[in-house]
């Protein structure tokens, strides 16, 4: 197909970035634009639906697995089996595409490295194009990196010993306000997949690989079916085979989690697996569930481990599901990161991430995620223990999980309440989080743990949910706007003791605590905290 000439109505709203036409080249934009008038309609009915579903479990404080793709459930089909470069995950490193990340993500011994332009960084201009340049010259091998304060200089390794890239586009509910079409933003996942794809597949296939992805936020198998619509029409643009594109879903809603197998069937001739998505998924329990009572109140996030038994369920039944029908099972996060100061804390922390690694790895899952370059060789001794010579172990069928629609928001079976403390982190997590966010960084450590857009998420959730529902915590306080207007002005000025006054007026400080009482004390429940926050960003 010849590409047709780019729009005269293209605009890019945004100070020219070094090196830019490299990446916003005309033909590139041209391809964005063909995506945009395409299929940007049906992402906007799609988030309708969404908002139509949430209206319903509001009604009903309830999800099924759904009567209409029963015949689905119940068919014999499998996905397409996994290219070379895919057949072995077991230990998939996550982070943003600057300069450094990128260096280090492919470095690091993990086999896939996932480049992200969604949760784990912040979508300014300059990262979103220069996220791309990147990836363009870590595949030109012309990519090094001279860390400005230490001098220490990075480097590529040998080919053979990098990880596979499998990029994240961000979620649907974006916009893209510096590249606008017909006179519209163009959908921030449109502009991230459409950039990668049409300057990288061909690129790819010549390196023995392709262009795969992972999918962010998916909610319903309607909205796999786009995607695969898209890279139907994307491999026919550039002229490359179908198939060549493969996908991964994070199964990080609860909607997602009662159509996984009609999910993997929409994508079946591009899906490559579903993840476990932890933090995203508790977000979208409380998001969906805030207002169905007791039941529903998530206790503090750290107390929600894997082996809740809704939890338990969700992960067995992803196993059983991907592997039932021929694909990777991908399990959830390790975010801590490693102390250079206090031995002890890494001990135990290393600890808790084998205990963890052990466990998906026992489950059946294929491989799973870390945040740091030192904990690969703590995942990978976990599942090279289970896996031995194979690739993957897609062959464990796991019949023995049998999942009721009830077990998967169990929520009231574990035995946790939320406590003062709680609240306390979920406020201090928030506010430095959202003040790194937006100063343009979307991977931030904070107390020795990677946090990106997705604990944001669940820290501003719990504190909206426990307001509304009236908790009472283990101190005797009540949880009220009240309350947490004063954590939150007691955190500020912990803050400003800490880094001083010239650093605490160098920052955003104050407007992230107040955007983050925003989102978390408002009646009107924000659907995603990055859309009031995009509104703020710099850049």
């Amino acid at each position: 197909m010849s590409a047709p000439a780019p729009s005269p109505l293209a605009i890019v709203d945004a100070e020219p970035l070094p090196r830019q036409d490299e990446v916003l080249t005309d033909a590139a934009l041209a391809f964005v634009a063909e995506l945009h008038r395409n299929f940007t309609a049906r992402r906007d009915e799609l988030l309708t639906r969404r908002k139509d579903r949430r209206a319903e479990i509001a009604r009903t404080s309830t999800l099924d697995f759904r009567p209409e793709t029963a015949e689905i459930r119940a068919a014999d089909w499998k996905v397409a089996p996994a290219p070379a470069a895919l057949n072995d995950r077991r230990v998939e490193i996550t982070g943003p595409t600057d300069r450094k990340m990128t260096i280090n993500a492919l470095n690091s011994g993990a086999k896939v490295w996932l480049a992200d332009f969604e949760d784990a960084s912040a979508p300014t201009w300059e990262n979103v194009v220069l996220g791309q340049l990147n990836l363009i010259d870590a595949y030109e091998r012309r990519i090094d990196f001279t860390d400005p304060k230490s001098g220490k200089s990075y480097a590529l390794k040998d080919a053979s010993e990098l990880a596979t890239v499998v990029m994240r586009p961000r979620g649907w509910h974006l916009e893209e306000r510096h590249l606008q079409f017909d006179g519209r933003p163009v959908p921030g996942a449109l502009v991230d997949f459409g950039l990668y794809f049409f300057h990288n597949a061909r690129r790819l296939i010549d390196l023995g690989k392709g262009p795969y992805f992972y999918l962010p936020k998916t909610e319903s198998y309607l909205e796999a079916r786009l995607w695969n619509d898209i890279f139907v029409f994307a491999q026919d643009y550039v002229g490359i085979p179908q198939g060549t594109v493969r996908a991964t879903v994070l199964i990080e809603t609860i909607t997602a989690a009662y159509e996984m197998e009609e999910i993997l069937y929409e994508l079946r001739d591009h899906a490559a697996g579903l993840n476990a998505g932890r933090w995203d998924y508790l977000f979208s329990i409380v998001k969906n569930f805030r207002d169905g009572g007791e039941k529903f109140v998530l206790p503090d996030r750290n107390a929600v481990t894997m082996t809740a038994p809704f939890m338990r369920a969700y992960t067995e039944l992803l196993v059983r599901t991907c592997h039932k029908r021929g694909a990777h099972a991908i399990g959830g996060m390790a975010a801590f990161i490693p102390s250079r100061r206090d031995a002890e804390v890494n001990k135990v922390a290393f600890e808790k991430v084998k205990a963890d690694k052990d466990r998906e790895a026992g489950d059946g899952f294929d491989g799973s995620w870390v945040a740091h370059p030192d904990l690969v060789p703590i995942a990978m001794a976990s599942f090279d223990a289970v896996l031995g010579d194979k690739s993957n172990q897609k062959d464990r069928l796991r019949e023995d999980v049998s999942v009721a629609p009830g077990d998967l928001i169990a929520i009231d079976s574990l035995d946790a309440k939320p406590t003062y403390q709680g609240l306390v982190s979920a406020v201090q997590v928030g506010i430095r989080y959202i003040e790194a966010w937006l100063r343009g960084l979307g991977a931030v450590a904070i107390f020795n743990l990677m946090e990106d857009a997705a604990t944001a998420e669940i820290s501003r959730s719990q504190i909206w949910q426990w307001i509304n529902a009236g908790v009472v915590f283990e101190n005797g306080e009540t949880a009220t706007a009240e309350l947490a207007r004063k954590v939150a002005a007691q955190e500020l000025a912990a803050i400003r003791a800490e880094i001083g006054d010239e650093a605490f007026a160098a920052g955003k400080w104050q407007q992230a605590h107040d955007l983050l009482l925003k989102v978390s004390l408002d009646t009107d429940y924000a659907d995603f905290l990055t859309l009031p926050a995009y509104e703020q960003l710099a850049g």
